[in-house]
């Protein structure tokens, strides 16, 4: 599994680098084997390709998609990640990927509505200027970014605490697909349901341990596993629910870039014995 590395990002979505960049930057980290996972788009997989090819490399067609589910007893909704790998047939997603887009476009404008009563300015063409002035391109990260160069908190994370986050005030929900249509829908493109990053998304154990049961039961395929720097104890919890379930497992950075230098391509949690990664059924 070494030289392997299926959760990145480009500047596609919310990464510093070009699909293209991206993947020299893998090559030289020793990385053979890339997936690229923009969020909500695969518009970056092309350019990914063709650089890949240059250097000897595989690309595995991916995307992140924005989801949601919620728990009968409290009714309240949750936002999580899914992505989506090793597609064969990429148009029923591509369909859904295109309305995932709009909702992303119009959330960013309304944050950055929210957001002129707190700070006294209207940043939304600030932000748009970091994606090519194509609004369905934006994330928080965008418009984290956009305030620490206004000066108006010093750390992208400070944006995300004092402004953009679950719970405060220029917080919108991505009010995008539900758990079982997103596995549905990648299961109809011929690809691969991955639960990720499970451990980061500010949930109880009791939570955690509820989504991966219900994205089993929705016929999800695996689930990423945590990365070296959690704890054992949490590292031991997924672990027990991927056998429970008998799920596969996937392994990823998540790289966005240089600005989280913490995180390094290729840099991927080891797979217990026992376990079976969903690249093994890539075709």
């Amino acid at each position: 599994m070494e030289g392997l590395d299926l959760h990145t990002h480009s500047n596609i979505s919310d990464g510093t680098l070009s699909p293209a960049q991206l993947v020299q930057a893998a090559h030289e980290r020793g990385v053979h084997t890339l997936a690229l996972t923009d969020h909500d788009t695969m518009d970056g997989l092309d350019a990914a390709g063709a650089a890949a090819q240059t250097v000897g490399m595989t690309i595995v067609s991916g995307v992140e998609i924005s989801s949601q589910w919620s728990r009968p007893s409290t009714k309240k909704s949750y936002g999580v990640h899914i992505v989506a790998l090793n597609m064969q047939n990429p148009e029923p997603l591509q369909r859904v990927l295109e309305q995932q887009k709009q909702i992303r476009a119009s959330r960013a404008r309304q944050i950055c509505d929210l957001l002129v009563p707190l700070i006294g300015q209207d940043i939304y063409e600030d932000v748009l200027s970091k994606v090519d002035h194509i609004p369905d391109r934006v994330t928080r990260t965008h418009i984290a970014k956009t305030l620490v160069e206004k000066g108006i908190v010093s750390r992208v994370q400070q944006a995300f605490d004092k402004y953009i986050k679950e719970g405060k005030k220029a917080y919108v929900r991505f009010d995008g697909l539900g758990l079982e249509e997103t596995v549905q829908v990648i299961h109809e493109s011929g690809g691969f349901a991955v639960l990720a990053h499970p451990t980061k998304y500010d949930l109880s154990a009791t939570n955690i341990r509820y989504l991966i049961e219900l994205f089993a039961g929705y016929g999800g395929d695996a689930v990423e596993l945590p990365p070296n720097i959690e704890p054992a104890s949490t590292r031991q919890m997924v672990d027990r629910m991927i056998a429970q379930f008998n799920l596969k497992v996937s392994v990823g950075s998540d790289y966005h870039g240089d600005h989280m230098p913490w995180i390094k391509l290729g840099n991927i949690p080891r797979v217990k014995e026992g376990q079976v990664g969903i690249w093994e059924s890539f075709k």
